[in-house]
């Protein structure tokens, strides 16, 4: 009987310490992200997107993610939308993390096209005055700093800082943004 309790000790002992390999070359994963565009604004100014990783050699890979972007401008007492959907696709760069990649920063740098949307298409506001910014279509480069965590060997949460550079708008060039993800890697 004892030999068989401290099989099973040995066991239990060997399933809680053994981790599965982590970032394997050619491993994909889904995540999910949502975040903010603004501190002055956290509730309504937000971002949501769906990204796609593929894994190569030493923790870097490659992304793709579409995102949807909503912010509004003041003017006199109501809000006017302006609304984003863009594409990117890149690459992220393994900067500093642990061996078993428990923990990682990565850099990525990604290129971006997408199309923005100002006040829903309407150009005349309700006291007649006139927008003068069009709806564009965009493009530019992008940059995030992502600091990743395991939180099981499939689940990887991320908090990333970003930032994009917008041509083709009428709008601000630059575009930070901060915000969190969930990524399940298959």
């Amino acid at each position: 009987m004892k030999k068989y309790i401290c099989l099973v000790m040995l066991l239990f002992i060997g399933i809680t310490i053994s981790q599965a390999q982590r970032m394997l070359p050619g491993q994909k994963g889904l995540e999910v992200n949502a975040g903010i565009l603004s501190f002055d604004k956290i509730g309504s100014d937000y971002f949501l997107g769906i990204t796609m990783t593929l894994n190569g050699k030493n923790g870097n890979y490659g992304l793709w993610e579409v995102l949807y972007s909503h912010l509004y401008h003041s003017y006199k007492d109501i809000n006017i939308p302006v609304e984003t959907y863009t594409a990117d696709g890149g690459y992220s760069i393994f900067l500093l993390g642990d061996n078993r990649k428990n923990i990682a920063l990565n850099l990525a740098l990604t290129g971006v096209v997408g199309y923005e949307r100002i006040n829903r298409g309407e150009a005349v506001l309700y006291d007649g005055a006139k927008i003068l910014s069009e709806d564009n279509w965009i493009y530019g480069v992008g940059g995030q700093l992502r600091f990743e965590t395991y939180l099981t060997n499939k689940f990887v949460l991320s908090l990333q800082g970003r930032t994009n550079a917008m041509w083709g708008s009428d709008l601000e060039l630059l575009r930070p943004s901060a915000g969190l993800g969930l990524r399940f890697n298959f």
